[in-house]
This record gives structure tokens, sequence and C-alpha cells, in this order.
């Protein structure tokens, strides 16, 4: 819980202080490479995390992810300029990357089926208390001491988190994993089949060109309509070298014996659906996430904080969800819970271009209770499903690939979407009351922020654009909705197998029949 902190934290406590940061690094064409780039780091890198945990355990990985992002938090706090923050958030995303993917399966691994909602619930709720404490923490130490203790922050909690990962984190399922040895071998035909080696082998090249094109994609999707046009040089560039390196990757792959990225993630039917789903969930997070904000201040007229408040009711419903989620997949099984959480996601995202204009805050922060409940009951089943399908040899990089595809969901969102709020107000304010007005989100919320340089008609006519634009947006997020709906419906099994790991060390816990944590599903 302390290391999912330390990433979960730091996703947010930087954003009041950017002002700050700029004022006294410059840089400010730039700035937004220091959200990038982290990003960019912990996506790209979590499908090798996964592999290398299932390859050497998960607490060598959990503790190098620590180091890393300590040393980064350490070069952080000394950078000189914006491209040095820059660079040294980077080397922050990369500890990020190994520390979310390890947590999630590290808790897979010392939990059985029935309890996993309990430990996920709570590490979703050190998510959603770190989501809100972040900006205000960020903006106190921004303010009030120096920027520069946004990063050292750190060094006390991830010092804690690493002493207790040393200290008490045990392993037994490797041991068991190691002389079974991995399964997945046996999945690439008769011919392939290959003894166990004797010595781990890690795929280096598959990892340097998974993380080539990951690389090439995020910074496609992140950038273009940003710092550049989508059909410009830059963006063309990037997307057609993203879809050369994704055929060597691919080649590189299929040759490897231990590949970072194996076939059996997509042609097992459970994981390849799960994938999809969780793409789908980014996708429509983006709404809420990134759009709302904007909304509350904008349309609304509420202060920064007032609005963060607002998102943040979806943190709050999301973790009570999810832990009360297995009372009812336990009922029903995960597929059937799955599919009752994002039908009301759905009804939710749909009933959000229905609120008023401009409506009360408490509208749009009861929609995100009710989305935050929604959301709860699809993710965490589905989660505990796929580590369930797997043992303890693939469970990592089965978990590495879900979160994997719910951050690159997260990146497409926030291109599609972006360009989608883009384009809905350059048409509303083709027939502006004047001349002169912003044209894209960005420059009108930064308008409506200093109205004084505007009529009342101006502004009202620039609120109730945002308001068109973010209500596409959410339009748009109920279309992901319903497509991960298809997913469920179509494409995932209508029961997920679960697999039997060998019984642990005898305990003094001896309640008969443990293993019918197996048969949770069978609804």
């Amino acid at each position: 819980m302390l290391g999912m902190a330390l990433a979960a934290l730091d996703g947010t406590i930087l954003s009041t202080a950017v002002p700050q940061i700029v004022g006294d690094l410059g840089g400010f064409s730039v700035f937004s490479w220091l959200f990038s780039g982290y990003l960019l780091a912990a996506t790209v890198t979590l499908p090798v995390y996964g592999k290398l945990s299932d390859t050497f355990g998960r607490k060598p990985v959990l503790i190098a992810g620590i180091i890393l992002f300590l040393i980064g938090s350490v070069l952080c706090a000394t950078a000189w300029n914006m491209a040095s923050l820059i660079a040294f958030r980077v080397v922050q995303g990369l500890g990020g990357g190994a520390i979310q993917g390890t947590v999630q399966t590290i808790a897979a691994d010392l939990y059985p089926l029935k309890e996993r909602p309990k430990i996920q619930a709570r590490l979703s709720t050190v998510w959603a208390a770190s989501s809100i404490a972040g900006p205000a923490v960020g903006g106190l130490l921004a303010g009030y001491a120096d920027w520069r203790w946004i990063f050292l922050i750190n060094l006390p909690v991830g010092a804690l988190a690493l002493y207790l990962t040393v200290r008490h984190l045990h392993e037994p399922g490797r041991t068991r994993a190691r002389e079974r040895g991995h399964t997945a071998r046996t999945e690439r035909g008769p011919d392939r089949t290959t003894a166990a080696p004797s010595r781990p082998r890690v795929d280096w090249a598959g990892a340097l060109a998974v993380f080539a094109t990951g690389t090439l994609l995020v910074t496609a999707l992140v950038q273009g309509g940003v710092a550049w046009p989508w059909l410009s040089a830059p963006s063309i560039a990037l997307l057609t070298g993203t879809a050369l390196l994704a055929v060597v990757t691919f080649l590189v792959e299929r040759r490897a014996a231990e590949p970072i990225i194996p076939g059996w993630v997509w042609r097992r039917r459970p994981i390849a659906a799960v994938n999809l789903a969780l793409g789908a969930l980014g996708l429509l997070m983006i709404a809420p996430t990134v759009f709302l904000p904007t909304y509350a201040q904008s349309v609304l007229g509420l202060g920064p904080i007032a609005a963060g408040f607002v998102l943040s009711a979806m943190t709050l419903t999301w973790p009570i969800s999810a832990a009360l989620s297995d009372r009812v997949y336990n009922r029903v099984g995960f597929r059937r819970t799955a599919i009752t959480g994002m039908s009301f996601a759905l009804l939710v995202l749909l009933a959000f271009p229905l609120l008023p204009f401009p409506g009360q805050a408490w509208q749009p922060a009861l929609l995100m209770l009710l989305l935050g409940g929604a959301l709860g009951l699809f993710q965490l089943p589905l989660i505990i499903a796929v580590q369930g399908t797997v043992g303890w040899s693939e469970r990592g990089t089965a978990t590495a690939s879900i979160l994997f595809c719910r951050q690159l969901g997260q990146s497409v969102g926030a291109a599609l979407f972006g360009a989608l709020a883009n384009g809905i107000l350059t048409n509303r304010l083709a027939n502006a009351p004047r001349d002169g007005l912003p044209r894209d989100l960005d420059s009108v919320a930064h308008a409506l922020d200093d109205s004084a340089g505007l009529t009342a008609r101006a502004a009202d006519f620039l609120r109730r654009a945002v308001d068109s634009a973010v209500d596409a947006v959410f339009l748009g997020a109920a279309g992901a909705a319903a497509l991960c709906l298809l997913v469920l419906l179509f494409v995932a099994p209508r029961r997920f197998p679960v697999h039997r790991d060998p019984a642990p060390d005898p305990a003094p816990d001896t309640r008969p029949d443990k293993a019918s944590d197996a048969t949770t599903d069978a609804p």
C-alpha cells in the first residue's frame, strides 16, 4: 500500500505546483511533458516488468522499482532547468511502472480469491486518497515551502515501503512455479516445445522492441493535436514508425524463447476479452478525469479546489463498490457482475448531456458518485478473474497486459476526445458574437478564468460552447462503454476458468475445503 501511494501521489501532487516550477525553471511551452514523460515511461514498461516479475519474482522487481522511483525523485529535486526535470520525471516513470503492475500482482499472490476484493479495495482507497490529497499537498508545498519538496517528500514514504518489502515480503509461490516450469512453453505447438531452461532467460531484444514501439505510439497519441496537428509530418512519422516497429516486435517476439508479450495473452479468450474491456475503460475515463474539471470551472464557475471535489466524488464510491463486488460475483459470476457495472456506467454517461445549463455543482457530483460505484463493480471483478485464470509464473504478465491496455486506452482517449472537443468548439465558435475569441478548449478555459475582457454575451457564448464540447465527449465515452459491453457479451467467456495453484506450506488455519475458492464463479 505504501508503494502504491508513491505512484498514486506522484500522479497528482505536481499539478498545482506547475506555475511555481515554470516561474523558477522556465520552459512553459514544454511543461506538459512533466506529465506526459512520466505517463510514457510508466505505460511502455508495464509489459517488461510483468515478464520480469514472472521470471525473477515480484520482490526484486518491486524493490528495483521503488529504488528507481526514489532516485528519480532525488534527481527531480535537483533539476536545474525544465529539460532536466522532464528527463528525471521519465526516470521516476520507469520506477512507477514497476510499482503499479507488481503491487497488483502481489495482491493476487498473497490473498486467495475470496479475500482479493478486500485487499484490492484497500489499494483503490490508497489511490483515491492520494488523488484527493495530491493537489492540496502540492499546492501547500509549492506555496509555503519550495516546489522541490514535492519530490523530496517521496523519500521517507519510499524508504519505509522499501524496508517493509525487504523485511516482510516472502514469495512461496516462486519456488513452486520454478519446480513446475512455465506452462506457456507448451502452447507454442509440439514442434517448438522445449525443456525448462536451467537459468531464466530474458528477452532483452523483445523488451527493447516493446519499449520503442510503445514510446512512439504513446508520444504520437499524447502530442498529436497538441504540439503539432494530426496531419503534420511529426504525427505521420511517429505513427508510421509505430507500425514498422510493431511488425519488428511481432517478429522478434515470435522467435523468442521467453517473449516479453507472449502470444497466449491474446490467444486465451478470458485475458483477451479483459484486455479489450479495460482498454475501453481507459478510453471512457478520459471524460470525467480530463474534461469534468474544465466543465466545472468554465461552465459552473467553480474554483480549482471545488472543481477537484466534484471529480473526487467518483473516488469515494469506487473503492466501496469494489470492496462489495465479491458479494455480487460470488452469486452471479465475474462476467455478469462486470456487465451490470458497465451497463449502469453507460446510463450515467448518457445522463450527463441532459444536465441543465449552467446547472448546480451537486448535479455532476452526484453523477460521479454513481459512476464510481458502477466502475468499481466493473473493473475489480475482471482483474480478479484474469489473475485467477493463471498460475504464479504467468500472473505478472497477465496483470501487466490488462494494466497496459487500460493506460493505452487512456492515451487513445485523450487524443480522440481532445480532437472531438476542439472540433465541436471550432464549429460552435464559427458563429461567435465577435471576432478574436479563442478557438481551442484550453484557450477558452483560460479566457473564462480571466473574463475581464469579455462581454457578458461573449462569456455566456463561450460557456455554452464548452458545455456542448464536454457533452459530446461524454457521449463519446458512452460509446466506449457500449463497445465494452459488446466485448463482455460476445468475446468474454460465460464462466472464467480458475487455475488451482498448489497449496502453500501448512498453516495454522485448517478450515476444510479451502479449494472451494476455485469454484467461486460457478454461476
